[in-house]
């Protein structure tokens, strides 16, 4: 998928932080971005400041009829779907004990359940196009569990072993998967994480990753991939 412009993406969270900076990325490159965010005015008002002719969408990812919803509308509006980026998630951190229930199924629910729902509405699409294009926002957390995160943890985890099933069931379709696991992003994602803007990659460098991972020859396909600051925060 060397040839950008023109191509469709469907960016789920895509109204701030990493999924913001993913949109921005690839509308710069002649995309037209289809972003989410669960309410429709905060939807709009980003894809109209991302600008290139994106649209918002109102879409809660953890409901599968609104995942639904979102992918006819994509296909009657702009045509299709060229790529997907599960990228919505939400963080809530406690120990196991201290967790409440709403919070554990908000976690799993959003991060795990919505990166299915997206995907399975989008591979007969891209099937129907002749390929395209999967990434799933993990994280390095998805390797390396730290206290106070078991949800948050368990998700990433779980995100890593859907994508590598994933693509060995649809390479042979021309469609291709990354999970992305960054680090220390400075985003409002998470514990107050934008208090590390002076050393922690920027939602930008996931964005240019995005793109430089399409632009590879479609015979190549990166599974997974590490982002880490390149300078550790000093104590």
């Amino acid at each position: 998928m060397a040839a950008l412009h023109g191509k469709i993406a469907v960016v789920t969270g895509g109204n701030r932080g990493i999924g913001r900076g993913i949109s921005e990325a690839l509308t710069r490159e002649g995309m037209t971005v289809a972003l989410t965010a669960r309410d429709a005015a905060v939807a709009t008002a980003a894809a109209r400041e991302v600008g290139g002719g994106s649209r918002g969408y109102a879409c809660d990812v953890r409901r599968s009829e609104q995942v639904a919803a979102l992918f006819a509308a994509v296909e009657r509006d702009l045509g299709g779907v060229d790529v997907l980026v599960n990228n919505a998630g939400v963080g809530l951190f406690a120990s196991v004990a201290e967790m409440s229930l709403d919070d554990w199924h908000a976690v799993i629910e959003t991060n795990v359940n919505g990166v299915f729902y997206c995907t399975r509405e989008a591979i007969p699409r891209m099937r129907a196009r002749g390929g395209g294009y999967i990434f799933n926002v993990s994280s390095l957390a998805g390797r390396n569990a730290f206290p106070g995160a078991a949800a948050y943890c368990a998700s990433k985890h779980a995100v890593n072993g859907f994508s590598e099933a994933l693509f060995q069931e649809v390479r042979e379709h021309g469609i291709r998967v990354t999970y992305l696991m960054p680090g220390s992003v400075a985003t409002e994602f998470g514990r107050g994480s934008a208090a590390k803007s002076g050393w922690a990659l920027q939602p930008e460098d996931v964005g240019e990753m995005v793109v430089d991972l399409l632009r590879t020859h479609p015979r190549a396909m990166h599974s997974r991939v590490e982002m880490r600051p390149s300078r550790p925060q000093k104590g």
